[in-house]
């Protein structure tokens, strides 16, 4: 990982289908000035109301998505492969246009944006990348679902579980370090779902674009995909590729240990606010460990530092 921030190097474009709107979106990447953090812009609502800044202040809605929102109340949902992906390849500054209110889905996974990523590259920025290390643990608990964060030395750590009835998923767990685990069944796992569920997510105006084309499906014990898993791990690998996106909100990467048992977007939200409020929980610190201080006891996101 560079000690210096990073943007793309040329813009990259995509289109697609929302999963849960139905609706086809176009999308550009576009390189951004270092500190000024990732942030969307609506391109098809009036210009002083676009921009969203991917904060996770502004996270909305955290059912089955994660969806930010400014103060306007102009939104894009679906926002954590992209960001996934963002976190996984290092880049730190980028503008997203987009000209609908969801990200599209795509495959299902974060691998079309990874992959475009790569292609056209990344280039370093004079600025130094600053990193959120973990002080001390912060745990929360729901019923049976629970996350917690703590110390973890240079690098991040999840230890993910999830835990389903059926037959077919049941309960898995895997152990993800950034350094040195395999990024590509990471952000090549593709979202999924039991068809018993579709009508209940229908019923709530969501999973209009979903298809077999772009998330699992698994009905009792059979999965209805023609081919199947594309790893043994993808289920619980892709709530990594989740719990990665959400991360990214906070602005920075996270020097430290998650661990968590029926996590998803919620948990991780619920979790940024509690820890990132307290900032004897946390410190900013370089690649190699040496802290970096702040110009105030508060939070500061990517964009009031370049303010």
């Amino acid at each position: 990982m560079s000690h210096l921030q990073k943007t793309i190097k040329n813009p990259i474009y995509f289109k697609g289908v929302g999963l849960h709107t139905g609706e086809n979106v176009n999308i550009c990447l576009k390189p951004s000035e270092f500190n000024t953090g990732i942030k969307f812009k609506r391109i098809d609502v009036e210009s002083t109301k676009s921009i969203i800044e991917a904060n996770y202040k502004n996270v909305s809605s955290a059912i089955l998505c994660t969806k930010i929102q400014n103060s306007h109340g102009i939104s894009v949902t679906t926002v954590e492969h992209l960001m996934a992906a963002f976190y996984l390849e290092g880049v730190d500054n980028v503008i997203i246009e987009i000209d609908g209110s969801e990200v599209p889905i795509m495959d299902g996974s974060a691998f079309d944006f990874v992959e475009a990523i790569k292609a056209h590259g990344t280039e370093e920025q004079k600025c130094s990348k600053r990193f959120i290390k973990v002080l001390k643990k912060v745990e929360i608990k729901d019923g049976l679902k629970h996350i917690s964060i703590e110390p973890f030395a240079k690098d991040l750590k999840i230890d993910f579980e999830i835990v389903y009835k059926n037959p077919l998923i049941r309960t898995r767990k895997k152990e993800f370090i950034l350094s040195n685990s395999d990024l590509t069944s990471i952000y090549n796992s593709r979202t999924f779902c039991l068809y018993e569920d579709i009508q209940q997510i229908q019923n709530l105006g969501l999973g209009k674009g979903g298809s077999l084309e772009n998330a699992i499906v698994v009905k009792e014990n059979k999965i209805l995909n023609d081919n199947g898993l594309r790893n043994r791990d993808e289920f619980v690998s892709h709530k990594i590729l989740d719990c990665l996106g959400d991360l990214m909100l906070s602005g920075y990467r996270v020097f430290g240990h998650i661990k968590t048992s029926q996590g998803g977007h919620q948990l991780t939200n619920d979790l940024l606010k509690k820890f990132l409020s307290d900032n004897s929980n946390w410190q900013f610190t370089s690649l190699d460990e040496q802290k970096v201080e702040q110009k105030d006891s508060e939070y500061i996101s990517p964009i009031a530092v370049n303010a």
